[in-house]
């Protein structure tokens, strides 16, 4: 069998990686650099997490992405998982910091939850005046994004994977498997996987009605002198509480203080509108301001656009046309699942279990 993979994001790298282990001939294509900036894996470093509120399918398979990720670490010969936990911060009662707090406890996985005044003194970059109570895991961290695609890439090539970047796919045929490249060039697959991230469209336009491509953006900062160490022993903030639908994500390993919300986002083709504003910074941060102390003396050291699909409901999605599966992880929250989701994209390929695939991708039960 031959397998093309179409995109070097964390999901293509990593159904590339499964498929090579099964000693599967697979070339992997990818439009830019390995990693990418412009893709949404590409940016530093990402949230893994237990806690997922409503979206307990997405929970419960946090054990298999866990295992998925142990088994890439022991190919890479090291981790880049930073275990540090998580924080969900809450401002009222029942906000979606509350939320994923139920969540956890109904599924027994492992939570303290402490009052705002004892928070803020842990974490002194709190505002004491907002902050009515903070629950913290033990399981979760940072993935280190740009570290894990230049070693999956290494990987990749020393195992006999074809990787080709700066190769971006003009066209695809599902029905016979061709492929053809912006320069020309023209492939024959038994198989292929299409993991483009926002680009996706361009290779399958028939998705239109259930993806949407947004552009969103994150905001580095350098925090104030005296909240710098506790912002680098920090746990990673999944939730920073209220109707902020914000995250942060603490330095580490060269990559700054990330602030982003999913608030600050329109809808936009991935090449379109991937310049910064002027005040986008300000337009981030101002989301924030209920929950951390002294806002205005951090300095904005960077802002970087994002491009990301989703589904309406975005939960993520698959779909089997001809010989083309195409896999598509919405949002930034889809990178903790995809050692996990390269796995079982591999798997279908070998065994033509589609169904099985759906049900896992799509985490309704």
């Amino acid at each position: 069998m031959r397998v093309a993979v179409i995109g070097g994001g964390i999901t293509g790298l990593s159904t590339a990686w499964s498929l090579t282990k099964a000693g599967i001939e697979t070339t992997l294509f990818e439009r830019g650099a390995i990693p990418n900036p412009l893709g949404a894996s590409g940016d530093h470093h990402r949230i893994i997490r237990r806690a997922y509120g409503s979206q307990g399918g997405y929970q419960r398979r946090i054990t298999e992405a866990y295992a998925a990720w142990d088994e890439m670490w022991n190919d890479l010969g090291r981790s880049h998982l930073l275990a540090s936990g998580f924080l969900l911060v809450s401002l009222y009662e029942g906000d979606m910091s509350d939320q994923m707090r139920q969540g956890l406890a109904d599924q027994n996985d492992p939570h303290e939850t402490m009052p705002g005044a004892e928070a803020v003194r842990r974490y002194p970059y709190l505002d004491a005046n907002n902050v009515r109570a903070v629950t913290f895991s033990p399981e979760g961290g940072a993935l280190m994004c740009r570290h894990i695609a230049t070693d999956l890439a290494k990987w990749l090539t020393d195992h006999g994977c074809n990787v080709r970047d700066h190769t971006q796919i003009g066209s695809v045929d599902h029905e016979t498997g061709e492929v053809r490249t912006c320069d020309g060039e023209i492939h024959q697959f038994d198989r292929i996987v299409i993991a483009a991230g926002a680009w996706v469209l361009d290779l399958v336009p028939a998705l239109g009605s259930e993806l949407t491509p947004w552009r969103t953006a994150v905001a580095y900062l350098d925090p104030p002198a005296d909240l710098a160490e506790s912002w680098a022993n920090s746990p990673v903030i999944l939730e920073t509480g209220g109707e902020s639908d914000g995250y942060v994500l603490p330095p580490a390993r060269g990559a700054g203080l990330k602030f982003g919300t999913g608030r600050h986002k329109i809808k936009s083709p991935p090449d379109q509108n991937r310049d910064v504003a002027p005040d986008e910074a300000r337009q981030i941060l101002n989301h924030f301001a209920p929950t951390f102390a002294r806002l205005d003396e951090y300095r904005v050291t960077d802002v970087v656009s994002c491009a990301y699909t989703f589904t309406r409901d975005e939960h993520f999605l698959t779909r089997r046309i001809g010989k083309s599966t195409i896999v598509s992880a919405c949002s930034g929250h889809g990178y903790k699942f995809g050692a996990a989701v390269g796995r079982r994209v591999a798997r279908s390929l070998l065994d033509g279990d589609d169904p099985a695939l759906y049900r896992w991708i799509e985490a309704r039960d």
